[in-house]
């Protein structure tokens, strides 16, 4: 027997599957700019735990960000969710999240977090330089990031400026150093450096003795030994500490829309990310980003948080409109 249309719709979900029921509950449209598969991970969980379905819909950061201003009291999106905090900034600015519940916030400590309590960080991943010790040795690796755009490193480094990682390194160095510093170490890199499409590429790079180091975050590495060290034994990591702007932690941010057809069920899925569950998911997951509840950390071998020395940077003041044109005058994007 058929059922009507009306009640059988195959649903086209981030998560995959269908359903097929009369009595439909809410169905959450999250628009992702993190790792696709983490949320595809995560997400089933949400759902298992509570009975509502999830719509996930990629993009990158800078793009659904677009969208979302684009879109405004207008757009289907319940939450958003990014890989870097600059596109949560720009959302914020334009006033379309609605403040979290304490349920959503309380888990995060206060420097992972906007003071305006509008969205709250639920990952991290360290900045960090990979290098080919073949090619360089530790002892040799410079002291601070910014040190890469000196003459003595022309040909030893590498990068993907296209993407919102590295876009995110660019908006904290802009924050700790202003513009006019940023701007001479972006000349810097682009008469020393050779570009690449990808992180992945970056590593693989290194990796092989084509390039001396790649400017990069932790777990492109760590995620390549956990899976067969192909593209990473013949590679180190080094982590730059001491509050330079080479030990930059970027956020991951998640956020409600202040026009949230299905507000409360939307507080419910940030509050599952920050959650010690939902942070236990994605310290188990294949992602190796660094969860931001102290209750929950990663295994080893990953360096632990803890350990890192990150310069004070804070979540909602990073501009990524000024990291795009500074980038742009350097001759990395159009």
């Amino acid at each position: 027997m058929r059922l009507p249309f009306t009640l059988c719709l195959v649903l086209v979900l981030g998560v995959g599957g269908a359903a097929c029921s009369a009595d439909e509950g809410p169905r959450l449209v999250v628009y992702n700019a993190q790792h696709e598969q983490l949320l595809e991970e995560i997400a089933p969980a949400f759902e298992e735990e509570t009975g509502i379905e999830v719509e996930l819909r990629h993009g990158s950061d800078s793009e659904l960000a677009a969208q979302l201003v684009q879109e405004g009291d207008a757009s289907p999106a319940d939450v958003f969710l990014t890989e870097n905090t600059p596109a949560m900034s720009a959302v914020e600015r334009a006033g379309l999240f609605a403040p979290l519940e304490s349920a959503a916030t309380e888990p995060i400590p206060a420097e992972h977090r906007p003071e305006s309590g509008l969205w709250t960080g639920f990952v991290a991943r360290s900045t960090v330089l990979v290098y080919n010790p073949s090619l360089v040795s530790e002892d040799e690796l410079p002291a601070s990031i910014l040190d890469l755009a000196d003459p003595e490193w022309q040909g030893k480094v590498s990068f993907s400026p296209t993407g919102a990682d590295f876009q995110a390194i660019v908006a904290a160095v802009l924050d700790l150093e202003g513009e006019d510093a940023t701007r001479a170490w972006l000349e810097g890199l682009k008469a020393n450096g050779t570009v690449y499409d990808g992180n992945n590429v970056v590593l693989e790079a290194v990796n092989s003795g084509e390039i001396a180091t790649g400017i990069e975050y932790h777990y492109y590495w760590y995620r390549d030994q956990a899976e067969s060290g192909e593209n990473s034994d013949d590679s180190r990591l080094h982590f730059f500490g001491e509050q330079d702007p080479g030990a930059f932690v970027s956020i991951s941010g998640a956020g409600v829309l202040e026009n949230a057809e299905h507000a409360e069920e939307a507080q419910q899925f940030v509050a599952y990310l920050t959650s010690e569950e939902g942070q236990q998911a994605l310290a188990d997951s294949y992602a190796l980003e660094y969860p931001l509840n102290p209750a929950v950390s990663l295994d080893p071998p990953v360096r632990p948080l803890a350990e890192l020395r990150p310069p004070a940077v804070a979540v909602s003041d990073l501009d990524g409109e000024t990291v795009v044109e500074l980038l742009s005058d350097a001759g990395f994007v159009l």
